[in-house]
C-alpha cells in the first residue's frame, strides 16, 4: 500500500456500521500477550513431559522460532500490509488491516490482531510446522509466538510512550520514520535486521 507523507489524525476511526465486527477490530494489548505467554508456556511444558525436548534443542528451536517470527513480521509489514492497491477491494482490505494504523497511529486499541483471528493463524502455523519439523514444534512455535509477543510490546511502547533514553530508542527512531517520514521503508518494528538484509533501511 502507497502511503504519502501527511498529517496524522488524533483519535480513531471506525471501520465498521456494525457494532459487533467494528468491536472485534479493537483488541487490548493485555490479551495478547497473556494468551500467547500462556500457549508458550503450555506447549512447551507438554514438548518436555512426552520427551520431545531436551534443554538444548528447545533453546535452539525456540530462539529459530523467534527469528522466524521477525522475517515473517517483516515480509508481512512490507508485501501484505503496503500492497500496492490496484483494486477498489485491494484497498479496502489495505485500509482496513493496516492504513487506518497510519492514518491514527496512536490508536491503542488497534495496535493489536483480533484474538479469534491471531488464534485462527497461530493453528495454521503449528500444523504447519508440525508437518515440517515433527515433535520439534513444541519449542518452535513457542519461540515464534513469543516473537509475535515481543512485537506487539515494542509495537505498543513505540506508539504509546515517549523514547526512552537508552539503546531501545533505535527502535522508536526506526519506526517514527516508517510512520512521519518514509512509508517505503523501514518496515521492522521489532528489528531493523531484515530492513538492512533487503535494502530497505531508511536514508539517514
Amino acid at each position: 500500500m502507497e502511503l504519502k507523507n501527511k498529517p496524522h489524525a488524533k483519535g480513531t476511526k471506525a471501520l465498521f456500521k456494525n457494532k459487533f465486527m467494528e468491536r472485534l477490530t479493537r483488541t487490548h494489548i493485555a490479551i495478547p500477550l497473556v494468551v500467547f505467554s500462556v500457549i508458550s508456556i503450555g506447549l512447551m511444558v507438554y514438548g518436555f513431559q512426552q520427551s520431545y525436548l531436551n534443554t538444548t534443542n528447545a533453546i535452539l528451536l525456540f530462539i529459530g522460532g523467534f527469528m522466524g517470527f521477525t522475517l515473517v513480521e517483516y515480509l508481512m509489514h512490507r508485501f501484505v500490509f503496503h500492497l500496492t492497491p490496484s483494486t477498489e477491494k485491494r484497498e479496502k482490505f489495505a485500509y482496513t488491516v493496516h492504513g487506518v494504523h497510519h492514518d491514527y497511529p496512536k490508536d491503542k486499541d488497534r495496535l493489536a490482531m483480533p484474538i479469534p483471528l491471531s488464534l485462527t493463524l497461530s493453528t495454521v502455523f503449528f500444523l504447519l510446522f508440525q508437518l515440517i519439523m515433527g515433535v520439534h514444534v513444541f519449542a518452535f512455535l513457542p519461540g515464534f509466538l513469543m516473537g509475535y509477543a515481543y512485537y506487539l510490546w515494542i509495537h505498543y511502547m513505540v506508539h504509546a510512550y515517549q523514547p526512552p533514553k537508552n539503546f531501545w530508542k533505535v527502535l522508536w527512531v526506526h519506526h517514527g520514520i516508517h510512520h512521519y517520514k518514509d512509508p517505503g521503508n523501514a518496515f521492522g518494528v521489532s528489528s531493523p535486521f531484515w530492513d538492512v538484509v533487503f535494502g530497505t533501511m531508511p536514508k539517514k
